[in-house]
C-alpha cells in the first residue's frame, strides 16, 4: 500500500438516513489529458486552477459511500481495492469501514454505479466475495459490456465473475431500499447510474463518475477520456447539472475531494460549486 493512503470517514445526514464517506485512497492524474473541452480555444483549466496542484495534476479521491437505511447498510461502489496501479493508490476502505463501526459482514447491499476498476476493487479479493452477506447490484448494460461481451475486459471478468451467485442485474430505474433509488445515467459507461437518497424534503444525489471534478458540473461541454460514449456522457452530465443547479439537493461524487457533499449553485453566466 502507498504510504500516503490513509483511512477516513465523514458522516452526512439526509433526513433520518445516514451517509458515510469511506476513503480508500487517491489518484493524481494529468487534468488536461483526461478532462477537456473539445475544440476549445485556449486552456479550459485556466479558470479552474484552484482544483489543480501546481504541476497541473488533478487529485481524485478513491472510495465509496455507505448509506444506512433502517436495517439495511447499502454500499455505493466498492473503491479501488488493495492495489497501486500507476497514479492510482488504494487499500484503506475496509479500515475506513471499521472506523465507521462496521465490518464486511454487516453490508446488506452493494450497488455498483458502473464497473470501472476503481469502483469494484473491494467487490472481490483473490476470487472471493468481500461482503459475504450482501446482494450485489449493477445495471445489465454494464454487466454485458464489461463481463459478457465478445470484447469484454479480462480483468473485469476475473474480478466480477465470482459475484454471480449474489448478483442482481437491473435494466430500469428502481428502489433498492427505503429512501435509496437508482436512475440510469448512461454515457460514461453503458449502464452508469446515479443514486438518489431521500427522506421527506431532504434529498442527495451520488453521481458515480458522471463528473470526476466540480468543473464538469459548473460548465458545459466538458468530456473525459474515461467516457465510453463521450457525446452521450456530455448530454447526461449537462442534463443532471441543469436539474441540480439552484436546488437543495446535496451532491456527492466518487472522486470529488474527500468525498464531501456540495451544492451546485446558479450564477451569472456560470454555475458554481459550494461545499458547506
Amino acid at each position: 500500500m502507498h504510504p500516503d493512503v490513509q483511512p477516513g470517514v465523514a458522516r452526512h445526514h439526509v433526513g433520518g438516513l445516514t451517509v458515510l464517506s469511506l476513503i480508500d485512497g487517491f489518484a493524481s492524474v494529468d487534468a488536461r489529458e483526461i478532462i477537456y473541452k473539445p475544440e476549445f480555444n485556449g486552456d479550459p483549466w485556466a479558470a479552474h486552477s484552484d482544483l489543480l496542484t501546481d504541476d497541473g495534476k488533478l487529485e481524485m479521491t478513491m472510495g465509496a459511500y455507505l448509506v444506512v437505511s433502517g436495517d439495511r447498510r447499502v454500499l455505493i461502489d466498492a473503491g479501488l481495492g488493495n492495489l497501486s496501479r500507476g497514479s492510482f493508490h488504494g487499500g484503506a476502505m475496509l479500515r475506513s469501514l471499521a472506523v465507521a463501526g462496521f465490518g464486511p459482514e454487516d453490508i446488506t447491499d452493494v450497488v455498483l454505479t458502473h464497473l470501472h476498476f476503481d469502483h469494484v476493487g473491494w467487490a472481490t479479493s483473490k476470487g472471493r466475495i468481500v461482503f459475504p452477506n450482501a446482494t450485489y447490484r449493477c445495471h445489465n448494460a454494464d454487466w454485458g459490456h464489461f463481463v459478457e461481451s465478445d470484447d469484454s475486459d479480462p480483468g473485469a471478468v476475473r474480478k466480477l465473475s465470482p459475484l454471480e451467485p449474489r448478483l442482481e442485474l437491473f435494466d430500469s430505474d428502481r428502489t433498492v431500499a427505503s429512501g435509496i433509488d437508482v436512475r440510469h445515467a448512461p454515457g460514461h459507461t453503458p449502464g452508469s447510474v446515479v443514486v438518489i437518497i431521500s427522506d421527506g424534503d431532504d434529498r442527495a444525489m451520488l453521481l458515480g463518475d458522471i463528473a470526476h471534478c466540480p468543473a464538469e458540473l459548473t460548465e458545459d461541454d466538458w468530456e473525459a477520456a474515461f467516457d465510453v460514449d463521450p457525446a452521450m456522457a456530455r448530454r447526461t452530465r449537462e442534463a443532471l447539472a441543469r436539474e441540480l443547479e439552484g436546488s437543495n439537493t446535496a451532491v456527492g461524487a466518487a472522486h470529488f475531494p474527500g468525498l464531501k457533499f456540495g451544492r451546485l449553485m446558479t450564477g451569472k453566466g456560470q454555475r458554481s460549486w459550494l461545499v458547506p
